[in-house]
């Protein structure tokens, strides 16, 4: 365990365990969960990444969140569709990380206006490692894309409209 020491050489009384520290951090980046926090008696850990996340009140044995990895190259500009369009999207069955391309460097699987089938592989949701192909729940064209390449996403979030 880490001991933090005042500026005179003194202890604050707070003890980090950097070593839980990484491996919630590593926990984060595997499941593509935004926070985590883990409560052991009286000591309290949370380890977030990306956006700011507000907090009414720090605890006392809070960890800063951990640092975000460095996003890579803006990607295209997502379409947006109309607020009522995302009712009928097609969602994430987990939680993960969302890739459009099956391959760094290649074409996306769809773009916006391309007519799919029933079946046909829309994008890819990294859970655990573990590539899951999302396919396409009806025949019709892609009316938006909701997510950017590499993009974390949630259970349940819209991912595709497909009209």
């Amino acid at each position: 365990m880490a001991e933090t020491k005042g500026a005179a050489g003194r202890s604050s009384g707070m003890n980090v365990d950097t070593k839980l520290v990484r491996e919630l951090a590593e926990l984060l980046a595997e499941t593509g969960l935004t926070e985590i926090e883990v409560e052991d008696g009286d000591r309290k850990v949370r380890v977030a990444r990306g956006g700011a996340v507000a907090m009414a009140h720090a605890p006392v044995h809070s960890v800063a969140p951990a640092a975000a990895p460095a996003p890579a190259a803006p990607a295209a500009p997502v379409a947006e569709a109309p607020a009522a369009d995302h009712a009928g999207a097609l969602k994430s069955p987990m939680v993960g990380t969302a890739y459009l391309t099956p391959e760094p460097g290649a074409q996306p699987f769809v773009k916006v206006g391309d007519s799919v089938k029933q079946g046909d592989t829309l994008l890819i949701v990294e859970a655990m490692k573990v590539m899951n192909p999302i396919a396409a729940d009806k025949s019709g064209t892609i009316k938006a894309i909701l997510v950017e390449n590499a993009q974390p996403v949630e259970y349940d979030q819209p991912l595709v409209v497909i009209g």
